[in-house]
């Protein structure tokens, strides 16, 4: 059975300061049909907009927001586990930090944990370890996180979901008449040195983050699709029939 990672971003998982309990569900329904077909981890943002929920710390602050991820992580897991559980579907969190994929023998006791949890019909769902790790030793948004956790699971593919639906030959928000690059092959060096510009409160990628994940993966000859997280039919499409009508595969073919 193939392995994939999906990984949803704050823009899709937050409304209004609030997590979007709809979106969720959406997306929780989504990954039980995609479990009939692939073994699924799940990357998940959404910890420190949960955490704002109970207390409105100023998030500009970066022992603010590490103490706002410590209170919505259990929140999240707390409203994922419940949701799953209607799909009887055990869910599991894995907290990691950047330096944990920069030792083997972390990398391997990761997979390790995760195999098994996937072997026994178990959802992982991981995020960055926000309320330990250090300004310098963060992955820095979870695109890259996905990324990395992609590679270091034997994983065959990414699924990124998005208020982004897609890769376009253009910025679709400054002209309308912008066409959606169905398929890419390679990155241009010079999309991958413009700057991040998240759209959400509590987001903190943007196209440049997903253009560096795809690229680190196509270098790892690992496909990624980017879809939209608002509107599940284009991601639903290509996954469970094989019918690509939206997104963008990031693939070298091999």
């Amino acid at each position: 059975m193939k392995r994939v990672v999906v990984k949803v971003g704050s823009a899709v998982l937050t409304e209004n300061d609030e997590i979007a309990l709809e979106r969720m569900r959406a997306l929780v329904d989504f990954l039980a049909q995609l479990k009939e077909k692939y073994e699924v981890i799940l990357v998940s943002s959404g910890a420190v907009a949960a955490g704002y929920t109970e207390l409105e710390l100023d998030r500009a602050i970066v022992k603010n927001k590490q103490a706002l991820a410590s209170i919505g992580q259990p929140i999240l897991m707390n409203k994922y586990s419940k949701k799953f559980a209607t799909h009887n579907i055990i869910t599991a969190q894995v907290l990691v930090t950047a330096v944990n994929f920069n030792r083997e023998n972390d990398v391997k006791r990761i997979k390790n944990t995760i195999d098994i949890l996937l072997s026994n019909g178990v959802i992982p769902i991981i995020n960055e370890n926000d309320a330990t790790a250090t300004v310098e030793l963060t992955v820095g948004d979870n695109d890259q996180l996905s990324a990395y956790v992609t590679k270091n699971t034997n994983s065959d593919m990414l699924i990124i979901l998005s208020d982004i639906d897609a890769y376009y030959d253009e910025d679709p928000r400054k002209n309308p008449n912008a066409k959606i690059l169905k398929t890419i092959n390679n990155i241009d060096k010079n999309e991958l040195s413009k700057e991040a510009k998240p759209h959400g409160t509590f987001a903190t990628g943007g196209i440049i983050t997903k253009l560096k994940a795809a690229n680190f993966l196509l270098n790892n000859n690992i496909d990624m699709f980017l879809s939209s997280g608002f509107d599940l039919s284009d991601i639903k499409n290509y996954m469970l029939n094989s019918n690509q009508t939206g997104g963008t595969l990031f693939t070298n073919g091999k």
